[in-house]
């Protein structure tokens, strides 16, 4: 195992900090993380993430049920990250493991790579898997999720992302999913919360939640079983707890001494009236007026509305030649943000902190933002203006402004407005803030107090001294409330929750202000009600807005369509009926968008971002509505719809599709740039693919369709697979995997087991007739190779009904087998045994929902030399699945059960997705 710094070295090309190698030992020695880690801001808190990929590699060839490091670690922030140095970091340092050498390394430095990556893979079940998954969430829609609780992997998310997975309510998963994301984000977790004083209402969930369920049985150990939580702030103690700070080696370093002195006057503006966002313009060209040249200017405002005012302000002062204006705020899409994240972060007009500060710029960068710069952001500029705030945030903005030390011309100017007027408040709120509340009074006493005393009237407020001018943080976290047994048992009933549930957000966000958003897609198909909504929606193409400002845009009698519960399922909702973490398809000709995001004054057409990712819907109306052209014709005949009784012409057909290709390439569609537009038409695929209730699709070349638990899609695949070879194959993962993040051995038997049994129900002759309809193979499938467009009526011709769901007929047989006594169970195990086959899917939490059935039909299946035999029909319930539910919650945990049944569905998953099990471990 490499030292940490050869490790740290090799990743990051320099020597790391003193502090960064004496945490990395601390933690190695004693094998926990401290509370908290107190590190200024520029001094590579990122590094946090090297230490727990190094010390969870140099426990790869421990037992596993004595291992301390967690698995997955989590960076949480509580903000939509749109300039993130840390997600660049984790990509680095995945990019590193996966290909030393196409990374840059050679010699001793990839060997040291190499050492780390292997005892990470070792780590996984699937032996083809990657040292390292990255994944980040962005926003309120899911696309993503560790695909395998053995594999190592960073997950970088917002406090809401993150908060409502653990209570078994993650923002955009869908309901069967609901459970696995629970399990990633509440065991062998390393959670690092950055500023955690953003968080403080999570930071006291976690210990809550232990004592809601304290009997639970450790399922790997005491020290994974549940998230290690830790608080990363530079801005003051968040609990009471031992600090990890710098020290005296810290200081005498050059380059922190260098970091901890830079320069960071600033002069204080105090004005009675005016807008805010007008004060902060004017402020930023009086600056920008004295600059010795061309120079970089960030400008933060409090609030979206602001700053979007401060930017227009902005651009009506500074002629395009002599200044390049950006906004950025947390309410822009992915696609809008890449691009004004690419120009902030260019190496030679942008203002990244490893730019050369020597090159001359040819114009003035502004950046109007809101608090999405105050973290995650390495960037280094010269001039700063900063509305009134709190004292962490300002210690976080000034963060931002000569980060390096390099600018002895830098300067910063705090813009202090009384606060707005607030019709609704009472008393006391009158004079408190927005975000802030009293704060910024505080904040203005102490530095009227610092500039009284120095000749410039400026306040020096570099990192070693701003703690001391700012004095201590008077914010005020509000409360939050109690988390109870009885609230937590509704949320784990993900299957069937109840009516008028609790919401989750007060318990992570306080109730003052909980984080009610929903989340904004555009697509130029909207499906009706009813119909799927296809591709799926994914994170990088959603924009999250405040609940009361999604209500004001849309008009009173506006007809919105929703996703339902199952996260593809589109349905009417009005806009007062708009619930917290709801996400809604917009027409792409709605607008409300422009090229720096949510704008409800926008009327300009907005692009589908779906189209970059998935491709072209092959439907005339929306063609037409994208590129402003007529193909109807071309269109059905693409799909084969022909007037006459003659069968569908191939070459027609193919010749059509390319038609359209030809037509849509000459028609860039407002909101896309020409070479942006052609690029992706060639990169569209000629054929069509369809899916039942979906529109068809000229998809994009490389673009890979996720799988879902809500319907049997993961029935289908290239080859027909048998029954029982699926099953044995799933049994061998999951065991693989329980095995390899130390579940005691007689439970992984039983998660093996139910892997094995887990698809018995698709025995039964109906199932069986809708898989091969033609009857061409010889034994039970369990996959098959039928075209999507031919799945819905096999369906219905194979008499199997509506909804029904094969595990209530696995689990059946499965409590049949149990029954036989042939194999002696603990009664414990073999509720557990039932559980798992008949949750596999998610349903079963706790209960799986009847389907209108009512067959005289019955089902057999064999199960380890015994033939088993039960009733096929779907319509009965099995009512003990209830009490065997919550017995196995008491006893396990609720993300104890949840990992359980995570090892089971993300072994199917896995396979089904075309992971090959090998014969050796089938032996």
């Amino acid at each position: 195992m490499p030292a940490f710094a050869d490790f740290y070295r090799a990743i990051n090309g320099r020597d790391p900090f003193p502090w960064q190698s004496r945490l990395a030992a601390q933690v190695a020695t004693t094998e926990q993380w401290p509370a908290e880690v107190g590190v200024p801001t520029g001094l590579g808190k990122t590094a946090c993430l090297d230490v727990a990929i190094w010390w969870l590699a140099s426990q790869a060839d421990r037992v596993p049920s004595q291992r301390t490091a967690p698995t997955r670690i989590w960076w949480l922030v509580n903000r939509r990250l749109l300039v993130d140095s840390t997600t660049e970091h984790a990509e680095s340092i995945r990019s590193a493991l996966r290909d030393p050498e196409q990374f840059g390394l050679s010699g001793s430095k990839a060997n040291v790579i190499t050492a780390v990556a292997d005892r990470l893979r070792s780590l996984a079940a699937d032996p083809a898997a990657q040292p390292l998954q990255v994944i980040r969430l962005r926003g309120g829609v899911s696309s993503r999720s560790p695909v395998d609780p053995s594999q190592p992997a960073i997950v970088l998310a917002t406090l809401p992302m993150y908060g409502s997975r653990l209570l078994f309510r993650g923002y955009g998963c869908s309901r069967s999913m609901r459970p696995i994301d629970a399990a990633m984000a509440g065991t062998d977790s390393l959670v690092l919360v950055d500023e955690a004083h953003l968080a403080h209402h999570l930071m006291a969930l976690l210990p809550a939640l232990a004592e809601c369920s304290p009997g639970a049985e450790p399922m790997l150990g005491h020290a994974r079983s549940r998230p290690t939580v830790v608080a990363l702030t530079a801005t003051g103690s968040t609990s009471g707890a031992a600090r990890f700070d710098l020290d005296a080696d810290d200081e005498a370093h050059p380059m922190v001494r260098q970091r901890l002195d830079a320069v960071k006057p600033m002069a204080l503006l105090r004005v009675d009236s005016g807008k805010p966002g007008q004060r902060l313009a004017e402020a930023a060209r009086s600056l920008l007026e004295r600059a010795p040249g061309p120079a970089s200017c960030v400008v933060f405002a409090n609030t979206p509305a602001t700053a979007r005012d401060a930017f227009r302000r902005l651009r009506s002062m500074h002629p395009e030649e002599t200044a390049e204006i950006l906004l950025l705020t947390g309410r822009a899409r992915e696609r809008e943000a890449e691009r004004t994240r690419q120009r902030i972060l260019d190496p030679v007009h942008g203002m990244p902190s490893a730019r050369d500060a020597a090159t001359v710029r040819l114009r003035h960068l502004i950046v109007v933002a809101t608090q999405t710069l105050e973290v995650g952001a390495d960037i280094d500029a010269e001039f700063l203006v900063t509305e009134a705030c709190g004292v962490r945030s300002l210690t976080q903005r000034l963060g931002r402004l000569n980060r390096l030390g390099r600018f002895a011309h830098a300067r910063a100017v705090y813009v202090h407005l009384p606060p707005p007027r607030n019709k609704r408040a009472r008393g006391s709120e009158r004079d408190e803030w927005p975000v802030y509340g009293k704060e910024p009074a505080a904040v203005l006493r102490r530095l009227q107090a610092t500039v009284r005393h120095t000749a410039d009237g400026e306040a020096n407020l570099a990192p070693r001294t701003v703690a001391k001018v700012l004095g201590p943080p008077d914010d005020n976290p509000g409360r939050a409330p109690e988390v109870l047994p009885g609230l937590l048992w509704e949320w784990v009933k993900t299957t069937t929750p109840p009516a008028g549930e609790a919401p989750v957000e007060p318990y992570f966000s306080g109730i003052a202000a909980p984080e009610y958003t929903v989340s904004l897609i555009w697509r130029v198909f909207v499906p009706d009600d009813g119909e799927l909504l296809w591709p799926r929606a994914i994170d990088r193409e959603a924009v999250d807005v405040p609940l009361t400002e999604a209500r004001e845009a849309f008009g009173e009698d506006e007809k919105l369509r929703r996703l339902g519960a199952d996260g593809v399922t589109v349905e009417t909702a009005h806009r007062e009926e708009l619930r917290p973490g709801d996400v809604v398809v917009l027409s792409s000709d709605r607008g409300l968008m422009d090229a720096y995001g949510w704008d409800p004054q926008s009327t300009s057409p907005v692009a589908d971002a779906s189209i970059a990712e998935h491709g072209l819907p092959l439907d005339a109306a929306a063609i037409r509505s994208l590129c402003g052209i007529s193909v109807g014709e071309l269109v059905n005949r693409a799909l084969g719809v022909v007037d006459d009784e003659d069968d569908p012409d191939e070459a027609d057909s193919a010749a059509a599709i390319s038609e359209i290709l030809e037509a849509i390439a000459g028609a860039t569609p407002p909101g896309w740039e020409a070479a942006e537009w052609d690029s992706l038409v060639h990169a569209l695929e000629p054929r069509v693919v369809t899916a039942r209730n979906e529109v068809a699709r000229l998809p994009r070349r490389a673009a890979r369709e996720p799988l879902s638990d809500e319907y049997d899609e993961m029935s289908r695949a290239d080859t027909a697979v048998e029954l029982e070879v699926h099953g044995m194959a799933v049994g061998v993962r999951a065991r693989a995997i329980a095995e390899r993040i130390g579940i005691a051995p007689e439970m992984a038997a039983v998660i093996e087991r139910a892997g094995r049994s887990h698809d018995l129900g698709k025995a039964d002759a109906r199932f069986q007739r809708w898989l091969d309809p033609d009857g061409k193979q010889a034994v039970p499938v369990a996959k098959s190779q039928m075209p999507r467009t031919r799945w819905t009526a096999a369906r219905l011709a194979a008499g199997w009904p509506a909804g029904g769901r094969h595990e209530a007929l696995s689990a059946r047989l499965v409590q049949r087998w149990i029954a036989t006594g042939r194999k002696q169970m603990d009664p414990l195990l073999a509720d557990l045994l039932v559980h798992l086959v008949v949750s596999h899917h998610g349903s079963g939490r706790p209960l799986v929902p009847p389907a209108d059935d009512h067959t005289l039909q019955t089902v057999a299946a064999e199960f380890e030399g015994t033939t088993v035999e039960g009733r096929a029909d779907l319509s009965i319930i099995d009512w003990s699945q209830p009490a065997r539910f919550s017995a196995l919650n008491d006893h396990y945990g609720p993300w104890g059960l949840a990992l359980i049944e995570a090892i089971v569905r993300r072994a199917d998953h896995t396979v089904s997705a075309g992971s090959r099990v090998t014969e050796l471990e089938l032996r």
